[in-house]
């Protein structure tokens, strides 16, 4: 590390002279508590590595310095929603294994053709020399290429320790140009990856099954074979060190105590994956760094239409419950199966009064469902899902959109059309987050006085509640209110509530921007 000392007090720096630190001769602390211990390093001239000469010339003076490598932070290399490892850097701090994960990659089948070779009679066919690179943990590996061959068997099985359960495997298949190119122009072509969450295996169980490897190209998601793994998790199914994880923070001490910032993460991931590329690429057979890229996901942040879509889907494919019971309540108020509504009604003032069987009763039911839905659970771990990303079916722009690289490569017109349509989107972003804070700024102007008279309303309300709550018993007024929430419609108004009304009216600060 190179440490520059320069003068900014003129109008072009000037440089005061450089200090250089060896790393390896910084020392390593395990966290927060550990003192580390200032040094004086000198100061050389700027001339003397302008000229190339040895360090030692020039003394321009001291610097002092306090140094360490952080030992108690995990960089992460990987996306973090799919990462493998969140161990700490120093080795001291790692906590036994849980249990081993074993791989075995059998095969693949169904490859389609990569590359074409000439034939004899001046003819060309079509061929695939096909490898697999799994990746868990600080550990890569990779199978023999089978050549010319769209249907490999490896046969060949790798072990990793596991020290999180919930942690991603990830194994890619990719078709060898490197071999055929010495000059190391040609690069690897990516056939397809799958994952699979170690916390969906159960213990010691072997999962052997086929996975599709789907590939998103600019014409559209594409099937490009299949690959056949069989995977187990060797741990005790109750063992306690695996049950006690569940409860443990997933990155290390120092991550809560001192946390990174979101811009110095994604430095350090940057500088992460430079040095596994290195690293890859200079062993043997070298990982060239299309591979550790496309295996790492490393363009997974950058923007996609594709994704958004997909992402709002998943949101409510999580709030539908809530849609659901809204639903369930609505038709208990409406009395659409009388039957029902005179049994919750039962149930109701069952638990209004016996309050001590609210929490039982709920719990009991969320057991039930859960062994109810585990006729349903998953017999395989699942692969990549076309229907869930929304790859079958995208527009063709929104695909040629995604593989534009930064700075766009399109023609300006191109651009300008594709801008246009992002503010559109984001208007309407814009739009409901200008409704979200209407809605909080009008709770805060309940007792803000800027309406005064909704101001006097809100808090004489709140009086009479505070007396009515003194003088009635809590079971009787909570009989009352469920007893009016639950009413026939034939006593119910169609219009909106008092209260939604009143609610409507209060201000916001809307009016006052610009």
């Amino acid at each position: 590390m190179i440490v520059e000392v320069e003068d900014r007090s003129t109008k072009e720096p000037e440089s005061l002279g450089y200090a250089v630190v060896p790393v390896a001769s910084v020392e390593q602390r395990l966290d927060e508590r550990q003192a580390v211990a200032s040094r004086w390093f000198n100061l050389e001239s700027t001339a003397t590595r302008e000229c190339g000469a040895a360090p030692g010339g020039g003394y321009r003076g001291r610097i002092h310095l306090r140094l360490c490598l952080e030992g108690g932070y995990h960089v992460l290399d990987e996306a973090a929603h799919v990462s493998s490892d969140f161990r700490p850097t120093a080795k001291q701090l790692w906590k036994p294994a849980v249990g081993v994960l074993e791989l075995g990659i059998l095969g693949a089948r169904g490859l389609i053709p990569m590359k074409t070779r000439g034939a004899g009679g001046g003819g060309a066919k079509g061929s695939t020399d096909a490898y697999c690179v799994a990746k868990y943990g600080k550990k890569w590996v990779r199978t023999r290429t089978i050549t010319d061959s769209f249907d490999p068997r490896w046969n060949e099985q790798y072990t990793w320790q596991v020290y999180d359960p919930c942690t991603v495997l990830t194994v890619g298949v990719f078709d060898n140009w490197r071999m055929f190119d010495a000059a190391g122009n040609r690069q690897d072509y990516r056939i397809g990856k799958v994952r699979i969450r170690v916390s969906t295996l159960e213990s010691n169980r072997v999962y052997t099954a086929s996975y599709p490897l789907l590939r998103l190209l600019p014409s559209g998601v594409k099937k490009m074979g299949e690959v056949q793994l069989a995977v187990r998790f060797a741990c005790a199914a109750l063992l306690p060190n695996t049950c006690a994880m569940y409860a443990q923070p997933m990155l290390p001490r120092m991550h809560h105590l001192r946390p990174l910032g979101v811009l110095q993460q994604d430095v350090l991931r940057v500088s992460a994956i430079m040095l596994v590329s290195e690293w890859l690429e200079r062993s043997e057979p070298p990982l060239g760094q299309e591979v550790v890229r496309y295996m790492l996901d490393v363009n997974w942040h950058s923007w996609s239409n594709r994704r958004s879509r997909a992402n709002w889907f998943r949101i409510m494919g999580v709030v539908s419950w809530a849609f659901g019971l809204a639903r369930w309540i609505d038709d208990i108020r409406r009395w659409r199966n009388p039957t029902t509504t005179v049994l919750v009604h039962v149930l109701y003032l069952v638990l209004v009064w016996y309050p001590e069987l609210v929490v039982p009763t709920a719990s009991l039911y969320v057991f039930l469902i859960g062994a109810w839905y585990s006729r349903f659970r998953p017999r395989a771990p699942a692969g990549m899902d076309v229907r869930l990303s929304q790859a079958d079916m995208v527009d063709a722009d929104d695909l040629d959109e995604e593989f534009d690289p930064v700075p766009s490569t399109k023609p300006a017109e191109v651009v300008r059309a594709r801008y246009d349509r992002l503010r559109i989107l984001a208007a309407r972003v814009q739009r409901l987050l200008g409704d979200l804070a209407a809605q909080g700024e009008r709770v805060q102007a309940l007792i803000s006085w800027r309406d005064p008279r909704a101001t006097k309303l809100f808090i004489g309300a709140c009086l009479v509640v505070a007396l009515v709550f003194y003088v009635v018993p809590p079971k009787m007024i909570a009989v009352a209110l469920g007893f009016y929430f639950l009413r026939h419609p034939m006593f119910r108004d169609p219009m909106p509530p008092a209260s939604l009304n009143f609610f409507r009216r209060l201000p916001s600060l809307s009016d006052r921007m610009l």
